[in-house]
């Protein structure tokens, strides 16, 4: 008989998220990806002054601030066709690149890994083994038996008092977990010290921001952070080598950490890499610009199709019309008004709650299409775009990933693994060693642009009369990400955010087109429907924040059991 799993709420960036999935034979045979509440901020802004919307939207999210802050000065910008000046570029970027470092360490080792990894399992482990198999991945300095005995120790502590602590919340001894002892124990030490170089990376952003989160330095044409080299209290070199220091020490864990430990996943997990893999439509967007109009990048943007990475077409400015053409929302499916599928200039935001119906309205979450096509985003997307357009770092990255991963698990691999679960983890790492190059180029720029005399950081913009319209755009780090205005007479007549999790979360269209999240799921084991470890395994590939309780009922609606999730 068939079993509805019904986890309610999975909390994301736009709020809760409710997913549910029928299961029949062992499988998940069909899936519903709810968005469970409303936002509204985009009529909160309606009438605004356009130059104050950085400081409301970074409020869509307690986690993402920084990402919708830089969409919505790009977004003003483009609008009234203004160019920033390099400095600002620079420290944008700086921001950017740290912000993208520690998302990404955190959602593997903190949200994700988890997933995998059974903590439980490390007090059986040999910190001696274990430490060898660690120097033989890399030569990371704290990987030592004695570090790894002190770990197992603290963690034999927790267990004989009764509690895990932070780990209390887990699928342990679950069947689907499969990793050795020695590799679990790696995986909660490492744990441990990502906490540290998140913390590390996240100076850097409340450095440049003033303050993480809800950074307080941005303007619409530039920045507000005064250069100069004399001066303790402006942004002066000292403090320049502060991040500089940063920068170095987190990109040594990205690459002597977290590139191992994903690789080992992958490969000790290769029965995992046949699923997942949902909407093969890929997106992605340009960033790290490298000029004051944007139209050179660090990182390359493009469309992929049906998985195909020889239909990739690029997305090459700030003012691409492919892009700012081919965005569509849908409302058939979510609790609004009406039932439209729009440009996002066009649309509205009135909300129409009703019940849930499996065959209507189901979602607070609008469903974004491109050219009409459901598209999945974030690193992912980004990587293989990189891949498709020979981005040089992506291709070194990605061919040492895929090399690594094809060793440990003794056998070849290629780039069609990625189009899975368990290839989003591994585009996000692949993702997150060429942020770290590109944020010590950045870095290098400002630098020797500064070293040049040149201390520009802001252009006062200028409102004329009538009617503008703009959009801004930002490769985040769940994905493309996407802000839409109309000014009229200087104040924000509409104003609509097509965000990462809308694209991957949205519920199905007008055509019956699934979003990226419920075709993700469908056709994915699941070895214990009161234990639906792989549900979450799939939505968490897609870097959503997470912590909710599970229900499992059958095709009735009757509760069968009731557990919590870490």
């Amino acid at each position: 008989m068939s079993k509805r799993i019904v986890v309610d709420p999975v909390t994301r960036i736009e709020g809760h998220l409710r997913v549910d999935v029928e299961v029949d034979g062992g499988r998940v045979k069909n899936a519903w990806s709810s968005g469970q509440m409303f936002r509204g901020i985009e009529e909160i802004l309606k009438g605004r002054d356009p130059r104050d919307a950085w400081l409301f939207t970074q409020r869509f999210c307690g986690v993402c601030t920084t990402v919708h802050a830089i969409v919505s000065v790009r977004t003003v910008e483009n609008a009234l066709g203004l160019d920033v000046p390099m400095n600002a570029q620079y420290i944008r970027n700086l921001i950017v690149g740290a912000h993208a470092m520690h998302d990404h360490i955190v959602h593997f080792y903190h949200l994700s890994a988890l997933d995998w990894v059974d903590v439980v399992s490390a007090l059986k482990a040999d910190p001696a083994k274990a430490s060898a198999l660690a120097e033989s991945l890399s030569p990371w300095p704290h990987n030592g038996t004695a570090v790894l005995k002190s770990v197992q120790d603290r963690l034999k502590g927790f267990v004989e008092a009764g509690q895990l602590g932070i780990f209390a919340n887990g699928y342990w001894g679950h069947p689907a977990m499969k990793l050795p002892p020695e590799v679990n124990l790696l995986a909660v030490s490492h744990y441990l010290q990502a906490l540290e170089y998140q913390r590390k990376v996240n100076k850097v952003v409340a450095l440049l921001g003033s303050k993480t989160p809800n950074i307080q330095n941005l303007a619409v044409g530039g920045v507000a952070n005064a250069i100069n080299l004399d001066n303790e209290a402006t942004l002066n070199m000292s403090k320049l080598y502060f991040v500089k220091e940063a920068l170095d020490e987190v990109q040594q864990f990205v690459e002597q950490v977290y590139f191992p430990d994903v690789c080992a996943i992958g490969a000790l997990y290769a029965d995992w890499l046949p699923y997942g893999a949902g909407v093969k439509n890929y997106l992605a967007v340009p960033d790290f610009p490298l000029d004051e109009k944007g139209t050179q990048f660090d990182l390359p943007g493009g469309t992929i199709m049906n998985g195909d990475l020889g239909t990739v077409k690029e997305i090459k400015s700030f003012r691409d019309d492919y892009f700012k053409e081919g965005v569509t929302e849908s409302i058939a499916r979510a609790w609004y008004d009406g039932d439209w599928e729009k440009h996002p200039y066009d649309e509205e935001t009135v909300p129409k709650y009703g019940k849930w119906e499996d065959d209507g309205k189901y979602s607070w979450v609008k469903a974004p299409r491109f050219q009409g096509k459901p598209m999945q985003v974030g690193p992912l997307a980004q990587v293989l775009v990189g891949l498709a357009l020979k981005h040089e770092p992506t291709v070194r990255w990605g061919t040492k990933a895929l090399e690594t991963i094809g060793a440990v698990a003794k056998t070849k691999v290629g780039p069609e693994i990625l189009h899975s679960t368990l290839g989003r983890h591994a585009a996000r790492m692949i993702r997150t060693c060429v942020i770290a190059e590109i944020t010590q180029k950045q870095w290098k720029l400002l630098v020797e642009n500064i070293g040049k005399g040149d201390t520009e950081i802001f252009r006062k913009p200028e409102f004329p009369s009538g009617e503008q319209r703009g959009y801004g755009f930002h490769e985040a780090p769940r994905g493309t990400l996407s802000h839409w205005i109309v000014i009229r007479d200087g104040k924000i007549a509409n104003y609509q955010a097509v965000v990462p999790s809308t694209w991957n979360a949205g519920p199905r269209d007008a055509k019956g087109q699934v979003g990226p999240y419920e075709a993700s799921l469908i056709g994915n084991p699941i070895a214990d429907a009161e234990r639906p470890l792989e549900v979450l395994r799939t939505i968490h590939s897609f870097d959503p924040c997470l912590a909710c309780a599970i229900h499992t009922l059958d095709v009735e609606g009757n509760e069968i059991a009731r557990v919590r999730t870490a």
